[in-house]
């Protein structure tokens, strides 16, 4: 039952965040059409450094069709799935993040890359990083380790949903890709900030 009230709460405050992004959506695109300069200007982000490429790797997840534009209706069905998602939902669209050149899988260095980025923008956010005692490099190869259950040295989504949902350790690894909203939250506050 508490659990239940929590998640009423949680969902109360994002729908406020919904209506607000709503609202700075339309001001700040007009022609209803999102673009990637306009994507990292819309959440605060520096053209260039590891927030840039996670933006860079959010847009691209956040757009469906592949005419890099962000739409409305993608905009809203991204942010849908971030704030009331379940759990499954929450790591294909992170395994979309993951996958740079969607392709259908998730190989050392498109892993690589993002974890990179994941430690880098947890350090400069002062966030938590007490799975960074390892190195990038130990990370990936103990994520593919835990992941890539048919030794291909690649990670399919399957794998990917499967490893996240059976090893907390992975999900946890993942944790900063599972709520891309309070990230993006945080990069519009440290932008509201300077």
């Amino acid at each position: 039952m508490g659990q239940t009230q929590q998640t009423e709460n949680r969902e109360e405050i994002d729908v406020k965040s919904l209506q607000d992004m709503y609202k700075k959506f339309v001001m700040e695109c007009p022609s209803g059409l999102l673009f990637l300069h306009e994507f990292k200007r819309f959440f605060g982000v520096e053209p260039t450094g590891e927030a840039s490429k996670y933006a860079e790797n959010m847009f691209r997840a956040f757009d469906r069709n592949g005419d890099n534009t962000i739409d409305f209706l993608e905009f809203v069905a991204a942010l849908n799935l971030v704030f009331r998602g379940n759990l499954e939902h929450k790591l294909r669209w992170s395994f979309k993040v993951y996958d740079k050149d969607s392709n259908g899988h998730v190989d050392r260095d498109e892993l690589h890359s993002i974890i990179d980025s994941i430690y880098k923008i947890k350090k400069g956010t002062n966030t938590d990083i007490s799975n960074s005692q390892l190195s990038v490099d130990e990370a990936v190869d103990r994520l593919l380790q835990a992941v890539d259950s048919d030794g291909d040295g690649h990670i399919n989504m399957e794998e990917f949903i499967r490893g996240a949902q059976e090893d907390p350790w992975v999900l946890n690894m993942l944790k900063l890709d599972m709520n891309p909203a309070g990230w993006v939250l945080e990069q519009r506050r440290r932008s509201a900030n300077f």
